[in-house]
Protein backbone atom coordinates (compact mmCIF):
# COMPACT_ATOMS: atom_id res chain seq x y z
CA UNK A 1 0.00 0.00 0.00
CA UNK A 2 1.36 3.79 -0.92
CA UNK A 3 1.84 5.77 1.80
CA UNK A 4 1.70 9.24 1.82
CA UNK A 5 1.66 12.32 4.42
CA UNK A 6 0.33 15.71 2.76
CA UNK A 7 0.32 19.18 4.35
CA UNK A 8 -3.26 21.37 3.52
CA UNK A 9 -2.85 24.94 4.97
CA UNK A 10 -2.96 28.58 4.15
CA UNK A 11 -0.32 30.57 4.55
CA UNK A 12 0.42 34.39 4.51
CA UNK A 13 2.15 36.09 1.39
CA UNK A 14 4.70 35.81 3.86
CA UNK A 15 4.55 32.86 4.89
CA UNK A 16 3.46 32.77 8.10
CA UNK A 17 0.65 30.17 9.32
CA UNK A 18 -0.88 32.52 12.33
CA UNK A 19 -0.18 36.09 13.05
CA UNK A 20 2.70 37.57 16.26
CA UNK A 21 -0.07 36.88 18.94
CA UNK A 22 -0.90 32.83 17.25
CA UNK A 23 -4.21 34.84 15.82
CA UNK A 24 -5.58 33.49 12.37
CA UNK A 25 -8.05 35.84 11.95
CA UNK A 26 -6.31 37.11 8.95
CA UNK A 27 -7.33 33.72 7.56
CA UNK A 28 -11.01 35.76 6.75
CA UNK A 29 -9.66 38.70 5.45
CA UNK A 30 -10.94 37.55 2.04
CA UNK A 31 -14.76 37.98 1.77
CA UNK A 32 -16.41 34.43 1.65
CA UNK A 33 -19.99 35.26 1.62
CA UNK A 34 -20.87 30.92 0.14
CA UNK A 35 -18.65 29.61 2.83
CA UNK A 36 -16.63 27.74 0.03
CA UNK A 37 -14.42 25.03 1.67
CA UNK A 38 -11.41 26.17 -1.11
CA UNK A 39 -10.53 22.40 -1.77
CA UNK A 40 -10.86 20.84 2.11
CA UNK A 41 -13.98 18.36 1.75
CA UNK A 42 -11.91 17.01 -1.71
CA UNK A 43 -8.83 17.08 0.33
CA UNK A 44 -9.97 14.86 3.02
CA UNK A 45 -11.30 12.40 1.15
CA UNK A 46 -7.86 11.91 0.21
CA UNK A 47 -7.01 11.16 3.34
CA UNK A 48 -7.49 8.14 5.92
CA UNK A 49 -6.41 9.96 9.36
CA UNK A 50 -4.51 13.35 10.40
CA UNK A 51 -1.92 14.01 12.80
CA UNK A 52 -1.10 16.82 14.42
CA UNK A 53 0.90 18.85 17.18
CA UNK A 54 -0.75 19.74 20.90
CA UNK A 55 -1.28 23.21 19.90
CA UNK A 56 -3.16 22.87 16.57
CA UNK A 57 -4.99 20.73 18.83
CA UNK A 58 -5.55 22.66 21.38
CA UNK A 59 -6.34 25.24 19.03
CA UNK A 60 -8.83 22.93 17.30
CA UNK A 61 -10.50 22.41 21.15
CA UNK A 62 -11.18 26.12 21.07
CA UNK A 63 -13.44 26.54 18.20
CA UNK A 64 -16.61 27.55 18.71
CA UNK A 65 -18.07 25.17 16.95
CA UNK A 66 -18.62 21.13 17.05
CA UNK A 67 -15.38 18.82 16.37
CA UNK A 68 -14.53 18.98 12.94
CA UNK A 69 -13.24 15.79 11.75
CA UNK A 70 -14.52 12.40 10.56
CA UNK A 71 -11.47 10.77 10.67
CA UNK A 72 -9.09 9.96 13.69
CA UNK A 73 -6.60 12.39 14.73
CA UNK A 74 -3.18 11.35 16.09
CA UNK A 75 -2.14 14.21 18.37
CA UNK A 76 1.68 14.24 18.95
CA UNK A 77 2.76 15.62 22.37
CA UNK A 78 5.63 15.52 24.73
CA UNK A 79 3.76 17.61 27.86
CA UNK A 80 -0.07 15.84 26.92
CA UNK A 81 -0.35 12.50 29.03
CA UNK A 82 -4.21 12.17 27.89
CA UNK A 83 -7.45 13.41 25.44
CA UNK A 84 -10.09 15.03 26.98
CA UNK A 85 -12.86 12.89 27.90
CA UNK A 86 -14.95 14.46 24.95
CA UNK A 87 -12.97 13.76 22.45
CA UNK A 88 -12.26 10.43 23.06
CA UNK A 89 -12.13 8.02 20.50
CA UNK A 90 -11.91 10.51 18.20
CA UNK A 91 -8.24 11.92 18.96
CA UNK A 92 -5.51 9.66 20.34
CA UNK A 93 -2.65 10.11 22.41
CA UNK A 94 0.71 9.57 20.39
CA UNK A 95 4.71 9.40 21.72
CA UNK A 96 7.67 8.49 20.04
CA UNK A 97 9.90 9.80 17.22
CA UNK A 98 8.02 10.52 13.99
CA UNK A 99 9.33 7.50 12.48
CA UNK A 100 7.91 5.38 15.31
CA UNK A 101 4.64 7.44 15.45
CA UNK A 102 3.84 6.84 11.58
CA UNK A 103 4.77 2.88 12.26
CA UNK A 104 2.32 3.02 14.22
CA UNK A 105 -0.29 4.93 12.26
CA UNK A 106 0.05 2.44 9.71
CA UNK A 107 -0.11 -0.41 11.75
CA UNK A 108 -3.44 0.52 12.32
CA UNK A 109 -4.00 1.00 8.69
CA UNK A 110 -3.70 4.09 7.71
CA UNK A 111 -1.45 5.21 5.26
CA UNK A 112 -2.81 8.63 3.81
CA UNK A 113 -2.01 11.07 6.24
CA UNK A 114 -2.90 14.41 6.32
CA UNK A 115 -0.18 16.83 8.85
CA UNK A 116 -1.43 19.84 10.44
CA UNK A 117 0.49 21.86 12.75
CA UNK A 118 3.15 24.64 12.35
CA UNK A 119 6.03 22.76 14.37
CA UNK A 120 4.33 19.05 13.04
CA UNK A 121 4.50 20.21 9.71
CA UNK A 122 8.64 21.26 10.52
CA UNK A 123 9.40 18.05 12.08
CA UNK A 124 8.33 16.31 9.70
CA UNK A 125 9.78 17.95 6.40
CA UNK A 126 13.09 18.22 8.93
CA UNK A 127 12.85 14.51 8.90
CA UNK A 128 11.84 13.97 5.00
CA UNK A 129 8.52 12.46 5.59
CA UNK A 130 6.13 15.22 3.90
CA UNK A 131 5.49 13.88 0.49
CA UNK A 132 2.17 16.27 -1.12
CA UNK A 133 1.75 20.39 -0.10
CA UNK A 134 -1.11 21.84 -0.65
CA UNK A 135 -0.72 25.61 0.00
CA UNK A 136 -3.46 28.13 -0.20
CA UNK A 137 -2.09 31.53 0.00
CA UNK A 138 -3.88 34.72 1.51
CA UNK A 139 -2.92 37.77 0.30
CA UNK A 140 -1.85 39.39 3.60
CA UNK A 141 1.65 40.30 4.81
CA UNK A 142 1.61 39.81 8.11
CA UNK A 143 5.20 40.74 8.99
CA UNK A 144 6.12 38.28 11.65
CA UNK A 145 4.39 35.13 13.32
CA UNK A 146 4.81 31.69 13.10
CA UNK A 147 6.40 30.92 9.84
CA UNK A 148 5.29 27.27 7.97
CA UNK A 149 8.86 26.91 7.37
CA UNK A 150 11.62 25.91 9.80
CA UNK A 151 15.21 25.18 8.99
CA UNK A 152 16.26 21.96 7.19
CA UNK A 153 19.25 19.48 7.30
CA UNK A 154 18.93 19.48 3.27
CA UNK A 155 16.85 21.50 0.55
CA UNK A 156 13.60 19.43 -0.59
CA UNK A 157 13.13 19.49 -3.88
CA UNK A 158 8.82 19.48 -4.92
CA UNK A 159 7.43 19.28 -7.83
CA UNK A 160 4.58 21.45 -9.28
CA UNK A 161 1.38 19.66 -9.91
CA UNK A 162 -1.32 22.38 -10.34
CA UNK A 163 -3.07 25.66 -8.92
CA UNK A 164 -6.64 26.65 -8.21
CA UNK A 165 -7.64 29.74 -7.64
CA UNK A 166 -10.41 30.48 -4.91
CA UNK A 167 -12.78 33.46 -4.51
CA UNK A 168 -11.33 35.19 -7.80
CA UNK A 169 -7.81 36.06 -5.58
CA UNK A 170 -6.68 33.24 -3.57
CA UNK A 171 -4.60 30.46 -5.08
CA UNK A 172 -3.83 27.07 -3.97
CA UNK A 173 -0.76 25.59 -5.22
CA UNK A 174 0.21 21.66 -5.07
CA UNK A 175 2.95 20.22 -5.27
CA UNK A 176 4.68 16.80 -4.65
CA UNK A 177 8.14 15.75 -3.33
CA UNK A 178 10.35 14.49 -5.66
CA UNK A 179 12.79 11.92 -4.47
CA UNK A 180 15.62 10.63 -6.51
Amino acid sequence: MEKRNKVFIATSLDGYIADKNGGLDWLHSIPNPDQEDMGYLPFMDEVDALIMGRTTFETVLGFDCEWPYTKPVFVLSTQLTEIPESHKGKAFFMKGSLTEVLQQVHAKGYHHLYIDGGSTIQGFLKEDLIDDLIITTIPVLLGGGSSLFGDLKAPLNFEYVSTKVFLGKVPQIRYKRVRE
